[in-house]
């Protein structure tokens, strides 16, 4: 099994995160400014190539209701838009207060506002994707 990867997609930002090589750890790599979408997908592919992805997990943002909302259908059609370029599977994870414990973690964590705006998004891909690891060993056992 290879690595997997968890994205956060927002509308300025995509968090990035990646999986240990035994998937029982994620560990944020970075937040890509987006530019415009065949650049934001040219370089999720390129961690793709680097990391030896073989599963993408993407956080879902869902209302508190379990309906999907306007930025829910926006990430599907990112996803949709990056199956085009690569063959391997892609889940979502419900994402619902992802960014907002990346937040509250970084408050905790004594880290100034401006700091917060650069690392929150990378964060959450690390949520997303330690949550969905956390998911599969529990099924595991």
């Amino acid at each position: 099994m290879g690595r997997l990867l968890g994205l956060d997609v927002g509308d300025k930002t995509v968090g990035v995160a990646v999986s240990d090589p035994l998937g029982f750890t994620a560990q944020g790599i970075k937040t890509i400014k987006r530019t415009n979408i065949k650049k934001d997908l040219q370089e999720i592919v390129e961690i793709i190539n680097e990391k030896h992805v073989s599963k993408i997990v993407i956080g879902l943002p869902k209302n508190m209701n379990n309906t999907l909302g306007p930025q829910g259908e926006k990430v599907k059609k990112f996803a949709e838009k990056l199956k085009k370029y690569i063959d391997i599977d892609i889940v979502y994870q419900d994402e619902r207060l992802s960014t907002v414990s990346a937040t509250k973690t970084l408050i905790e964590a004594d880290v100034s506002r401006k700091k917060r705006k650069n690392v929150v998004d990378k964060l959450a891909a690390i949520y997303i994707l330690q949550t969905y690891l956390d998911t599969i060993s529990r099924k595991e056992k």
